[in-house]
């Protein structure tokens, strides 16, 4: 085909055209066709399937997480509930308002059952924590290496949390016996959603 053959094309008469004309014009109208249908179709489509993928696969994974839970939930009722009746026995190892004094004259029982002396017992102000509210008690005892040590070990022993820290022991150099000053605790569970109460009355100390 010469470039006379292309300046006298009618475009307006196509069964005039050349066959390598309409060859190539078919074809390019068929890419145009598909280049317009993938566009403005398909195009929208595929972008719609994407998305379905994503979700299938959050959704999946959201799927195996609450099946593994509902298979392991018996197994954590389970564990629930031992963690209720462990919390539950040390809470009833926390005296309550009313038992303190009582707790109070447990341990220095227990110090004078072992033949100690005591220099000082001065329960302090009440701190509160987070659910439980803490009482220091300020200890200074004498006796010997082992009365001090069974003391402590008495005290271990009651059915209510005592904790001792803080602890110095001292000799004077004139006889066996040993000084101990030691801070104590005792520990009060507090009710939630109720205001801690700290006790009216002023703690007593005891001092020889």
């Amino acid at each position: 085909m010469t470039l006379d053959e292309l300046k006298n094309i009618d475009v307006n008469n196509l069964a005039s055209w050349p066959v390598p004309i309409k060859i190539g014009g078919i074809l390019f109208v068929c890419a145009l066709i598909l280049f317009a249908g993938y566009w403005f179709l398909i195009q929208g489509e595929l972008d719609q399937y994407r998305e379905a993928q994503q979700r299938e696969v959050s959704l999946r994974e959201t799927f195996m997480n609450k099946k593994a839970l509902a298979v392991n939930l018996p197994a954590y009722r389970q564990q629930m509930e031992e963690m209720e009746q462990t919390f539950g026995s040390l809470l009833r190892q926390l005296p309550n308002t009313t038992e303190v004094p009582d707790l109070l004259v447990d341990i220095t029982q227990a110090g004078l059952g072992r033949g100690l002396e005591f220099n000082l017992f001065r329960p302090e102000k009440e701190q509160p924590r987070d659910f439980y509210a803490e009482m220091p008690i300020s200890v200074e005892v004498k006796g010997s290496y082992h009365e001090l040590a069974q003391f402590i070990s008495d005290v271990a022993a009651l059915p209510r949390i005592v904790t001792f820290g803080d602890i110095n022991i001292t000799s004077s150099g004139k006889d066996s016996k040993l000084t101990m000053s030691a801070k104590a605790k005792t520990y009060r569970y507090l009710d939630e959603g109720k205001a801690v109460k700290q006790d009216t009355g002023k703690p007593r100390a005891v001092r020889r």
